[in-house]
């Protein structure tokens, strides 16, 4: 099997890339565009193409050199609160990658597998009654970037009708692990214990809304997922990928300082509060599980300790 990772050299990228290599059935090749220090360990066995996806042409020559089996498309501009702040470049980044992916199959003809990465963003403002949250439940998007993936995954689900095109939605909950960028709660707590370990920074770690509850899956663990849709979902369907169950940001905050080694002060920072939020999410992964028998396996805690032990390494370089 070959797969196309598009943003292979993103946080998600390198992490299918090293799980497919590691699998032993699968030859690997990726788009690439910005700094490819997550894949440096692999990037012998990858195939690599330069490439702005934003220009139809660009995927066509890509698509066409590469012949996948299956796409992986993750790239995409990925920061909630990065989307306040450019709503339209945003909407116009994800959405033409997304529309020139499938479009470019269409166009050259080829046989594949898509698997349009959404987000469970897309379902927003969900009431507590809605719980937990199933592929069923309808968009009440609450932010630009999740306008943009329910752009992207009703995509998906058009080419399926309009084309006959095989494509499998998929829709991560939040996911973490090492070398996932600033901008997502646990980096950022991570980021700065890492600064203040080192004496970079005065001991005081700034924070948001630590009430939140959310369904934290590891990043290994989801990129499994997505193996696993590839191999066994079924076309035009769409799955829930998560955890199943919530933890409240304090709780990531308290693991966190359990681990730090020097104490810390905690301060609240207004800036770090999105304009909208909801008190809790929880996945229903039951509809992935029944196809594909894929269940979450690495703990919390687990995580949370890769990510504070990378960005120590990070602040030491």
């Amino acid at each position: 099997m070959k797969a196309l990772i598009t943003g292979v050299s993103g946080f998600v990228g390198s992490h299918l890339a090293e799980h497919l290599l590691a699998d032993g059935d699968w030859c690997v090749a990726g788009t690439v565009y910005g700094p490819d220090d997550n894949i440096q360990g692999i990037l012998p066995e990858l195939e690599i193409y330069p490439a702005e996806l934003s220009r139809l042409p660009v995927v066509e020559f890509v698509l066409d050199r590469a012949r996948p089996d299956v796409v992986f498309h993750l790239a995409a501009l990925a920061v909630a609160g990065h989307s306040w702040r450019d709503p339209a470049g945003t909407l116009q980044t994800n959405v033409a990658m997304q529309a020139n992916i499938l479009q470019a199959v269409v166009n050259l003809r080829h046989v594949c597998r898509i698997i349009v990465v959404s987000s469970s963003e897309v379902y927003g403002a969900v009431s507590p009654d809605m719980l937990p949250i199933d592929e069923e439940t309808p968009f009440r998007p609450l932010n630009p970037y999740a306008v943009s993936k329910v752009a992207q995954d009703m995509l998906g689900l058009q080419y399926h009708l309009s084309h006959r095109l095989d494509t499998v939605r998929v829709r991560p909950f939040n996911h973490i692990g090492a070398r996932q960028s600033l901008g997502f709660v646990a980096p950022d707590f991570a980021s700065q214990i890492a600064r203040i370990e080192a004496g970079l920074e005065e001991p005081v770690l700034r924070v948001g809304n630590l009430g939140a509850r959310r369904d934290f899956t590891d990043v290994k663990d989801v990129v499994r997922a997505y193996r696993l849709a590839a191999l066994h979902g079924q076309s035009g369907q769409v799955y829930n990928v998560g955890s199943g169950r919530s933890y409240a940001i304090q709780h990531v905050l308290d693991t966190f300082l359990a681990q730090s080694r020097v104490p810390i002060r905690v301060e609240p920072d207004p800036t770090r509060i999105r304009p909208s939020d909801i008190p809790e999410v929880i996945c229903n992964y039951s509809r992935l599980h029944a196809c594909t028998g894929w269940q979450p396996r690495i703990p919390l805690d687990r995580s949370l300790a890769d990510v504070l032990a990378y960005w120590r390494v990070r602040i030491s370089e």
